[in-house]
This record gives C-alpha cells, structure tokens and sequence, in this order.
C-alpha cells in the first residue's frame, strides 16, 4: 500500500513543531503562544476525523512544525538544527517505549480524558492546566523510557513555570509521534525517503 506522505508529513512537523518550541523555551524562557496552543489542542483531539483536524484543521497551524522540519532533514551534525533533530528523535524513541507499555498507555488516556473536568474552569493555556499536563507527562510517559535531555540556559531551565511548559510541550509531541504511527510513519523513511518527506513538507508550506 503506497504511503500517505500528506499525514505522515503533518504529523512529523507536529513532532518537529513541540521541538522548535521547546529549544525556544530551554533558550529564551518563552515561546511562540500560538504554535503552542495548536500543540497543546492536539492533546485534545483523541478520535480526530482526519490528521489535519489534529491541528485545527488549518495547514498554516503547522508553519513552525513545516520549517523546523526542512531544517531538520537537511541539518548538519551540528548547531541549533542538531539539537532539533535530536530532540525530534528523542520523542519518537520514548513513543515507541510508552506504545509498548500497555498500562502506561492506557493511564495516558484516562489522564487526558480527566483534563475536560479542569478545562470546564480553566483555558487550556493557563498555569492550573500547564501544570497538568507537565504532571501527565513525569507521572506516565517519564518513566516509560530514556529521558529527553533538554538543553539551554541553565537559569532559564530551573524555573518552575518553564519547566512545566516545556513538559507540556513534550507531551504534545508525543501525541504527535503516536499519530505519526498511526498514518504510517517510520523511522526508515527518515533516512530513506527524505527528500519524498521534503519535497511534500515544502508543497505543504506553499498553501500556508
């Protein structure tokens, strides 16, 4: 069956997007508000309609994700598109870990399924359920595998509130990975069929 390059294409640069926001938080303290709403939406679409509606629905919601994805399949070994990369990598490994681990998968889904309680009194972007989601993420998906080393300025990095955005933000790119898999992506096509990947990341990024 011949692979759908679309989805696996927009999921990937849901991956690569959680990066980018990440290496902005670890550098800067802060990062794109909006890209990080459309990742942290992504947490809420459990039984999407299609892998766009993952994203609201919009190709533009995905620009970030779509550039840091170019950067990333023609990155060098080093700099900021290394770091990138290697975080990108770091989220599928520890997806693959958690998909394997039953009982961690099945507490990720009723832990989400929880956060429409808190999201009935708080926005989905507010302390109360950043700090909810980062605890989702070190209660059930730290444990399932390596850890992602997140690098940056250390003073940056020790305040709680980055802390807890940059462990939301990684789950959102965990949901990323999961509906990577979930559309037919593998790790086989990043060293095979880069340019396939690129070439349909770069037609996306015309639209947007």
């Amino acid at each position: 069956m011949a692979k759908n390059y679309y989805d696996i294409t927009l999921a990937l640069a849901g991956i690569c997007q959680a990066a980018r926001l990440v290496q902005q938080l670890a550098h800067e303290g802060n990062c794109a508000q909006e890209e990080m709403s459309v990742s942290l939406r992504s947490l809420l679409e459990m039984n999407p309609a299609s892998t766009l509606a993952v994203y609201g629905n919009n190709e533009a919601n995905l620009k970030m994700g779509l550039e840091t994805l170019l950067g990333v399949l023609n990155a060098n070994r080093q700099g900021p598109g290394a770091e990138l990369t290697r975080y990108a990598l770091s989220l599928m490994v520890l997806e693959r870990k958690l998909y394997a681990n039953k009982a961690a998968m099945n507490q990720l889904g009723e832990r989400i399924d929880q956060l429409d309680r808190q999201l009935a009194h708080f926005e989905l972007e507010s302390d109360t359920m950043i700090s909810s989601l980062a605890s989702i993420y070190v209660d059930v998906v730290s444990p399932a595998g390596p850890r992602i080393q997140v690098t940056g300025s250390p003073t940056i990095l020790q305040n709680p509130q980055v802390q807890a955005k940059v462990r939301a933000i990684l789950l959102a790119g965990i949901r990323s990975a999961v509906l990577w898999h979930q559309v037919g992506g593998g790790r086989l096509q990043l060293m095979f069929s880069r340019n396939r990947l690129f070439e349909q990341a770069k037609s996306i990024l015309a639209h947007c």
